[in-house]
């Protein structure tokens, strides 16, 4: 195929206005066509619903007027904790549209998670319903500076403003706040891997930074009859910035689906509301392929273009999906805090399998290594974007000024995330600068060899840690979930680590696999690489204890 990144790449100018608002750019220029629309809405009980742009402009006006009546002011917090639902769409609108900054939370989180993200944001409104109440509840009273909380779809409680009366008191005549490109719109509380979660405040042209990767990423978006889905939770960033806001900021159609993910759900939607465009993580990519091995063969799909990003998704995945689905898969790389940066857009220059991709149109990126210097091709290094001009960077951490200084080197914003370039520039990730880790003075990284293990028809998911050993500092372990109805024993160990032996390098086949029912996992899909290490490590110095 013909290869149009260079000509792309270096003919892409960014075109950021002085004056933005993600709530006017990604609903209020669309509310007059009374006929478009902008979102199909079901859930797991089978309850359905159909909403236009004017249908959400009309009630983000309202919520907007009920808010400032409340005191919620420019510039004030106020928490989004709630699922893919018409009323999350509703409450960014408003949000945004009063330059006020949108917090949005997971409705998996614990109570001591929500304490301590709306007490270190110092959240002034907070909107739940029935699922993330609860939790909410058990730390009201340690929450101050948390004025105001408001209930939906049945949400109740005596400090609780129901949803539908503090609406229908307000006006749908609202206008907007003027709010520069530069203005706080959007404040994520970032997983991480150590330390507390830092809350990154990202402005309102943020959502430009994101188009260039989104409309790539899905092979040239928009084109007409798409729509688009995700599974990915609206309260992160993949849910809200590579799916809910960039397709309503084209004027198209996104599908929501609150209820938990299953791969023959998942492919029931797909070809319910002839989906065209969609991102899917790779963990659900993965649940797919062992669940469904032939979907065509019982689903009639639609399906475009497909993205995923999160974790590495690997050329066993890439390979089902093109001949399964039909469709390539585009790997992207991306983090909350600078989104969207690198990728594929297989129609437009050719995708390796098992490659992220290449830097996308406006972003400068690049491999370094600890003192800020670029790595030769081949070589590992941390992928970071250079911090000039570039709209998708974040603005700061939330009263955290420290953690912002260590994210850089010079105009360089680390990702703390590292790869390999080759000649063409193709970058292929090699895991977290933590889940790294040297084994016979080998260095490894878990990418590769999970994505081997996965590749035998009796692994479903798979996750590779370092477990100590005396002689040679550590071994490769494999936690592994088997695929529906496998049996572990001691020969099928034997065969994964022939299979691994056969295909990747002598030192890289696990040594010490474990079968695990299922893998620790973030909100967002991601293994918590983490959690496994620390448990190997706990169980290693419990060995050597009882000697």
């Amino acid at each position: 195929m013909l290869d149009r990144y260079r000509e792309i790449y270096e003919g892409f100018r960014w075109e950021v206005p002085a004056d933005f608002n993600i709530g006017l750019a990604c609903c209020g220029q669309w509310a007059h066509e009374r006929h478009r629309f902008a979102l199909y809405w079901e859930d797991e009980g089978g309850a359905t619903s159909a909403w236009t742009f004017w249908d959400i402009q009309q009630q983000a006006n309202r919520l907007s007027n009920a808010l400032s009546a409340l005191g919620i002011k420019r510039g004030d917090r106020v928490a989004i904790i709630l699922p893919q639902r018409p009323e999350t769409v509703v409450a960014h609108i408003a949000i945004y549209q009063m330059g006020a900054v949108a917090m949005p939370l997971s409705i998996l989180f614990g109570a001591e998670a929500l304490e301590y993200r709306l007490a270190n944001s110092e959240t002034t409104a907070a909107l739940v319903d029935s699922a993330s109440l609860p939790n909410l509840a058990q730390v009201r009273g340690r929450l101050p500076l948390l004025e105001h909380v408001i209930g939906v779809a049945g949400a109740r409680e005596s400090w609780v403003h129901p949803w539908e009366a503090l609406l229908a008191k307000a006006s749908r005549h609202y206008a907007p706040a003027a709010t520069l490109a530069t203005d706080p719109a959007l404040l994520i509380y970032t997983s991480g891997t150590t330390g507390p979660p830092k809350g990154a405040l990202m402005p309102q042209c943020a959502l430009i930074g994101n188009l260039p990767g989104f409309c790539y990423s899905h092979d040239v978006f928009p084109q007409s009859g798409d729509l688009f889905w995700s599974p990915a939770d609206w309260a992160w960033t993949g849910g809200l910035m590579d799916a809910l806001l960039p397709t309503l900021y084209y004027g198209y159609p996104i599908l929501g689906y609150r209820g938990r993910f299953d791969p023959e759900k998942a492919l029931y939607l797909m070809e319910k509301y002839a989906v065209r465009n969609a991102f899917i993580f790779p963990t659900a990519l993965k649940m797919m392929m062992k669940a469904v091995p032939e979907p065509r063969r019982r689903f009639e799909l639609a399906l475009r273009s497909i993205m995923s990003a999160g974790e590495a998704v690997g050329d066993a995945v890439c390979a089902w999906s093109t001949d399964a689905l039909g469709v390539g898969v585009n790997e992207m790389f991306g983090q909350t805090e600078v989104n969207y940066i690198v990728g594929n857009s297989h129609t437009l220059w050719p995708a390796k399998p098992g490659s992220i991709g290449r830097p996308y149109p406006g972003h400068r990126v690049a491999l370094i290594d600890e003192d800020g210097n670029p790595v030769p091709n081949g070589e590992i290094g941390e992928i970071a974007a250079w911090d000039e001009g570039d709209p998708v960077i974040f603005l700061e951490y939330w009263k955290n000024p420290e953690g912002k200084r260590n994210k850089y080197t010079g105009k360089w914003c680390r990702t703390g995330d590292l790869a390999k370039q080759d000649a063409e520039g193709y970058f292929w990730y090699q895991g977290r600068a933590d889940d790294m880790f040297k084994a016979a003075g080998y260095r490894i990284g878990p990418s590769e060899i999970e994505n081997c293990l996965v590749k035998h028809p009796a692994v479903a998911n798979a996750a590779v840690v370092p477990s100590p050993d005396e002689e040679r500092g550590n071994v490769v372990k494999a936690y592994i979930v088997l695929t529906s109805g496998v049996q572990a024993s001691a020969q099928l160990e034997d065969d994964i680590r022939l299979h691994v032996r056969g295909r990747l390098a002598p030192y890289e086949y696990p040594k010490e696999i474990e079968f695990i029912d299922a893998l620790p996992m973030t909100t967002t899909g991601k293994v918590q690489r983490r959690v496994l290490r620390l448990r190997e490590e706990e169980r290693k110095k419990s060995l050597a204890a009882k000697k």
